[in-house]
């Protein structure tokens, strides 16, 4: 992970607040809300339904990052193994989902996990350090993934 001056100096002042799985269905919904550059989502009523299922069974996670009391970024994902299927995130203050994801990358280093799979390239994750790996890598990956190490449950920031 990149974490550029800027940032880092934003985390340190900023007044964040960090949480996990508090609000897995608060972040869902501002994913799945319209966004300015684009129209419709691809996250439907089914969609939702079935990642709360996810969540439920404790395979599904939020990071969610707070200013002054009110959620203001976040992202959410599937957690097989040792490896973290990132599927969207969200910003409503500049850097918002860039802090999450950047609580996401360290307490998934401090776990072990290998992998964080980010779906798609866009100057947004590039400009975190994400890069796309070849298809050959991804797939030798997942193959060596431990599924029996998938962490259940509700996380906890340690």
């Amino acid at each position: 992970m990149k974490v550029s001056r800027s940032l880092a100096k934003r985390i340190r002042n900023a007044g964040f607040v960090l949480t996990v799985d508090q609000a897995f269905s608060r972040v869902l919904d501002h994913c799945a809300a319209p966004r300015r550059d684009a129209t419709g989502t691809w996250i439907t009523a089914e969609m939702k339904t079935a990642y709360l299922g996810l969540h439920e069974a404790g395979l599904a996670h939020s990071f969610e990052t707070y200013l002054e009391g009110e959620l203001v970024g976040g992202l959410y994902g599937v957690s097989l193994g040792l490896c973290f299927f990132g599927e969207s995130m969200f910003s409503l203050v500049p850097d918002g989902s860039k802090i999450a994801f950047q609580a996401l990358h360290h307490h998934l280093s401090v776990w072990g996990f290998d992998l964080i799979d980010c779906q798609l390239q866009n100057p947004h994750l590039e400009s975190l350090g994400v890069y796309e790996m070849p298809r050959s890598e991804f797939l030798h990956a997942l193959s060596a993934n431990p599924l029996e190490q998938t962490r259940r449950g509700r996380w906890h920031l340690d």
